[in-house]
């Protein structure tokens, strides 16, 4: 099981983004422990629509 979080502040693209890496402590949201980031994106939407998987770390969860 790996440690997710999302960027609370959206990308230029409105995105949330959920990464396993840790982003700024202010700019940075705790959504668990999962064994996958399908589960994580999942948990991000029910608070931003607009979530993502992180391109670098989470890839398989990434869309464009």
């Amino acid at each position: 099981m790996k440690k997710y979080y999302v960027n609370k502040r959206a990308q230029s693209n409105g995105d949330h983004e959920e990464c396993r890496y840790i982003p700024d402590p202010a700019n940075r949201k705790y959504l668990g422990e999962y064994s996958s980031c399908n589960n994580t994106v999942r948990e991000s939407k029910k608070t931003d629509s607009q979530s993502n998987g992180c391109k670098t770390c989470s890839h398989e969860c990434h869309t464009s």
